[in-house]
């Protein structure tokens, strides 16, 4: 979800959302792409679109996608923070053939992120605005509320997630950071798969945003909304707890801020952006590698929220979104597609 403090409106939903990483587009001035890299700066790629899934819904005032996951079917599941009750809020795409259906909504949730438990297979939603993470079936039936409420001593407003390969849980808990004398206090939670017991891994961070684990799954990259920044947080063996961590990346945002993001099976971590249509690409090490923009002319499009690369391929799909709608874009990965780069 993006945006940091920027309150959405979320018309007949009544919904006052200081969305953390699902935002409003605070920069409506802004052009589709930030222009020609500068001699020696990072390779740029243009990803090309492959077609338009949603419109501005009259009741919201906006559309967002976010949470791109294929599923079995193959076909690339996402959701529409901002789709009004009754509204389609998991659609699933074809992307070979353009078909969009939709799969699951309610009346109350808005939902920032989707991704398919290892464990028991059910596609998990983070609902922003109701404090919960529900579950339900690959085609959004038999939904269940996995967590909801305070979680040690405040509401709960999770944002992103993701799953170790043992199936426990690990979720960013936004908190936009009021400038300039605001508090942070943004926390990164563990639930346990069998209990459903929580665990606050950080806290006190500027309003956290995407959250993945490494390729051996003993550290989190965690995007810092209001920080413009990602931190890297090592794990315990267990997992139940942070043993270090720091900021890993900087990210020179200027206008825009991060977002989501996703790991390849090369360890490259794909920062999504929320203010400009980007995804920014950086090395195992934090180099920055690439830039993936949309093309010249596109215009309307103030944030590329997240990507998803089909496992076993190359084929990178991005979740952009802005006043022209929401739509999906394409590009060539770095490396293959895993489980870290499915869904988040």
């Amino acid at each position: 979800m993006r945006g940091g403090s920027v309150a959405l409106a979320v018309g007949a939903l009544a919904l006052g959302l200081g969305l953390a990483g699902c935002a409003a587009g605070p920069t409506a001035g802004v052009p589709a792409s930030s222009g020609e890299a500068p001699a020696g700066a990072v390779e740029r790629v243009t990803a090309e679109r492959v077609l338009k899934v949603t419109s501005v819904h009259e009741e919201t005032g906006m559309t967002l996608l976010e949470g791109p996951v294929f599923l079995d079917d193959g076909r690339l599941h996402l959701v529409d923070v901002t789709a009004p009750a009754g509204e389609p809020k998991v659609l699933a795409v074809d992307v070979a053939t353009r078909e969009v259906d939709a799969v699951y909504t309610d009346e109350v949730g808005a939902y920032t992120s989707a991704q398919v438990s290892p464990y028991d297979g059910r596609l998990y939603l983070t609902d922003y605005a109701g404090g919960r993470i529900v579950s339900t079936t690959p085609d959004g039936t038999d939904p269940r509320v996995v967590a909801e409420g305070r979680v040690k001593g405040r509401a709960m407003h999770p944002d992103d997630l993701t799953f170790d390969d043992d199936g426990h849980l690990y979720v960013t808990d936004s908190s936009p950071v009021a400038y300039p004398a605001g508090t942070a206090d943004g926390r990164v939670l563990r639930f346990d798969r069998d209990t459903g017991r929580p665990t606050v891994l950080a806290a006190n961070l500027p309003n956290p945003n995407g959250i993945s684990l490494d390729l051996d799954g003993g550290a989190l990259w965690v995007s810092l909304l209001d920080a413009n920044r990602i931190d890297r947080l090592v794990l315990d063996e267990t997992g139940t707890a942070v043993t270090a961590g720091h900021t890993a990346i900087q990210v020179d945002g200027g206008v825009a801020q991060t977002d989501s993001n996703a790991v390849d099976a090369a360890g490259n971590l794909y920062q999504g952006m929320h203010g400009i249509p980007e995804i920014r690409v950086y090395g195992p090490d934090g180099t920055h590698l690439t830039t993936v923009s949309v093309p010249d002319g596109h215009e309307g499009l103030l944030s590329a929220t997240n990507v998803a690369i089909r496992p076993g391929t190359t084929d990178a799909y991005v979740t952009v979104s802005g006043p022209a709608g929401g739509f999906v874009y394409r590009f060539d990965a770095l490396a293959q597609g895993v489980r870290q780069s499915n869904g988040g």
